[in-house]
């Protein structure tokens, strides 16, 4: 036995459905034309450099034109060395790496 489950209705062709999807669709499109049109126009592209940001930049190009250490100290650190009259003050190292830790870490 065969029941009518739409109360004897009937029910919605495919090509209903298929101009209800075209109608949805150029609905679709509409909005987003409109939201398009609505849309500000940027009149340029700009970049502006926080404070950190050039001061980093600064010391970059410091960094680039230095040559990384004082030759002369090092030509005078390694004569004492060879010639045994560098000494080392195990309290100033100790201080100074505390110090440089805190810093870094602290």
């Amino acid at each position: 036995m065969v029941s009518n489950v739409n109360n004897g209705q009937q029910q919605p062709s495919v090509l209903t459905n298929t101009k209800q999807k075209k109608l949805d669709l150029q609905k679709d499109n509409a909005n987003a034309a409109a939201a398009k049109s609505a849309a500000p126009k940027a009149s340029a592209d700009s970049v502006s450099l926080t404070p950190q940001a050039k001061q980093l930049k600064s010391l970059q190009e410091k960094a680039e034109q230095s040559s990384g250490f004082d030759s002369n100290k090092v030509a005078e650190l390694k004569k004492a060395i060879s010639e045994g009259k560098y000494q080392i003050d195990a309290e100033k190292l100790a201080k100074n790496i505390a110090a440089f830790e805190f810093d870094v870490y602290g």
